[in-house]
C-alpha cells in the first residue's frame, strides 16, 4: 500500500487586498495565512509519513512571483526533501509564462536538480520508487492551443471547434503513454485541467478563455488507479463509482469571496494496483463573511446595519459589508460607528449601494409569454411605482376613457401645468391624447 498526499492550487501570493501588513515581519498577513496552511499539509505528509506528494499545479498567481513569495513556497517544500519524500510538481495555467518559448515558475526545481523533485511540464510517464514500492505517474500539465496545434489549423474556427480539435489531438498522445505502462504497477494520472462535469469556482474568472475542456470519458480508464486533478478550486469527486476516483482536492486557501462557503483541504490516498482509497482532509482556514442588508425601507437604517453586523461572527474574519439604501438616507449613516462595529474583523470593506441606481426588477406577470388584459397590466405596473401612487386612480380613469373611445382626461400634475392648460389651445386629436398620456 502506497500512501499519497494530493494537494493543489496553492496560489501563494494571492489575496493581499484581503489582509494587512504585519508590523513585525513587513509581510501581508494573507501571505502568512497561505504559508501556515501549506505548512499544515507538509506537516501531515512528514508525520504520517506518506510515500509520495502530488501537487496538482498553480503554485502562484502568475509565472513571475516576487522573490519573497518564491522563498516562502520553497521553504515548505524543502522540508519534503529533508524527509526523503519524493514529490511531483505539476505545471498549471498560472505557472506558465506566456511569452517567448514559455517556461514555468516551477521549472527552477528541475534546473537546480532538487533531489526527489519531478516537474511535470509535459505529457510524460514518471516511474517513482517510494519506500513502499514503485508507482507510475503520468503528468498532464495545463495545455494551451499552441501545445498541440498550429495557428493555421485553428484559423477561422469557433471555440467549440478548437476544443474538439484539441481533444482529438490529445487522445492519441495520452494513449501512447498508456500503452507503455507496466500493468502490474499502480498508476496515477496527475493532470491540471477542466473536466466537463466539474463545478466551477473562482477559476472561472482566473482562466476564462485560456484553456479547453477535457471529456470525463478520457479520464475514466481502467489503467488508472487514481486520477489526481488540479485547477478547480472546489473539492469534488467526478466519478461516484470510484473506479477510478477522479478527485479535485480544491485550493488550500480561499482566494476571494467566491469561495466563501467552500471547505478547503487536501486528499490522503492509499494506493495499490486496481484500488485506491481516499479521504478528504479539511484545513482550518481564515473565514470569509458577507454581511448583506437592505435598509431602504428601514426607519432607522443605522440601527438595522449594526444589528446585521452583530448577528455575524466576524472575529479574525475577512468581512465585506454591503448595504442598500435610498439617497435621502445617506445622512443617517454614521460611518465611524460602522468602522468601530467591524473592528474585530481581520480585514473589512464597506460598500453602500443606492437603491435608485439599481435596475428595477421586471414584474413576472408582465414577462414575455404572459397575456393580460391591458387594464390589469396597467394596474400591476402602477402597483409597483411608488412615485405614481398618488395619481394612479386618475391614470386608470384616463386609460378607461381612451379604451372606450371617450374624450381623454387631462391630469393636473402641477400649478404650472394648470396655468398652461388655461391658455387657449387647439383641441387635441385622439392620437395626441394617447401620446400625452404616455
Amino acid at each position: 500500500m502506497i500512501k499519497i498526499l494530493h494537494l493543489s492550487d496553492i496560489h501563494m501570493g494571492s489575496g493581499f487586498s484581503h489582509g494587512r501588513i504585519n508590523p513585525a515581519t513587513g509581510l501581508s498577513t494573507r501571505l502568512e495565512d497561505f504559508v501556515n496552511t501549506l505548512a499544515k499539509c507538509i506537516d501531515r505528509a512528514i508525520n504520517e509519513p506518506v510515500d509520495l506528494v502530488l501537487f496538482g499545479g498553480d503554485a502562484f498567481p502568475d509565472a513571475t512571483p516576487p522573490p519573497f513569495v518564491q522563498e516562502a513556497f520553497a521553504s515548505q517544500f524543502r522540508r519534503l526533501v529533508d524527509a526523503d519524500i519524493p514529490t511531483v510538481l505539476l505545471v498549471g495555467n498560472h505557472d506558465q509564462h506566456s511569452q517567448g518559448q514559455g517556461g514555468a515558475s516551477l521549472c527552477i526545481y528541475r534546473t537546480l536538480g532538487v533531489p526527489g523533485f519531478l516537474v511535470g511540464d509535459r505529457i510524460e510517464t514518471h516511474h517513482i520508487q517510494t519506500r513502499n514500492g514503485l508507482v507510475q505517474v503520468i503528468t498532464l500539465p495545463w495545455l494551451t492551443r499552441s501545445a498541440l496545434l498550429t495557428r493555421p489549423e485553428t484559423e477561422g474556427l469557433a471555440l467549440a471547434e478548437v476544443n474538439e480539435l484539441l481533444t482529438q489531438r490529445l487522445d492519441p498522445v495520452l494513449e501512447g503513454e498508456i500503452r507503455q505502462l507496466d500493468p502490474e504497477v499502480p498508476t496515477v494520472l496527475l493532470a491540471h485541467l477542466m473536466a466537463d462535469r466539474a463545478n466551477l469556482g473562482a477559476e472561472r474568472f482566473l482562466a476564462v478563455g485560456k484553456g479547453f475542456t477535457i471529456p470525463l470519458s478520457m479520464l475514466t480508464r481502467p489503467c488508472f488507479d487514481y486520477v489526481a486533478l488540479g485547477h478547480v478550486h472546489k473539492h469534488q469527486n467526478l466519478n461516484k463509482s470510484n473506479n477510478p476516483p477522479i478527485i479535485y482536492p480544491g485550493s488550500i486557501e480561499r482566494v476571494d469571496f467566491s469561495e466563501e462557503k467552500e471547505e478547503k483541504g487536501y486528499v490522503m490516498v492509499e494506493l495499490e494496483r486496481g484500488q485506491a482509497n481516499w479521504e478528504f482532509c479539511s484545513l482550518p482556514v481564515r473565514p470569509f463573511r458577507t454581511i448583506e442588508v437592505d435598509v431602504s425601507e428601514a426607519d432607522d437604517p443605522q440601527k438595522a446595519i449594526l444589528k446585521a453586523i452583530a448577528k455575524k461572527e466576524i472575529q479574525d474574519a475577512v468581512v465585506r459589508l454591503i448595504y442598500r439604501l435610498r439617497s435621502e438616507q445617506l445622512d443617517l449613516i454614521d460611518n465611524a460607528a460602522l468602522h468601530q462595529a467591524l473592528n474585530d474583523a481581520h480585514n473589512y470593506t464597506i460598500r453602500p449601494e443606492l437603491v435608485s441606481q439599481l435596475a428595477r426588477p421586471r414584474l413576472p406577470e408582465l414577462g414575455v409569454g404572459n397575456t393580460m388584459d391591458p387594464m390589469e397590466a396597467l394596474k400591476a405596473y402602477l402597483g409597483n411605482r411608488e412615485d405614481l401612487k398618488d395619481i394612479s386612480a386618475e391614470i386608470m380613469e384616463a386609460a378607461n376613457r381612451l379604451l372606450a373611445g371617450d374624450d381623454p382626461v387631462w391630469l393636473e400634475l402641477s400649478d404650472e401645468s394648470a396655468s398652461e392648460a388655461a391658455e387657449p389651445q387647439q383641441t387635441p386629436s385622439k392620437q395626441d391624447s394617447q401620446l400625452r398620456l404616455l
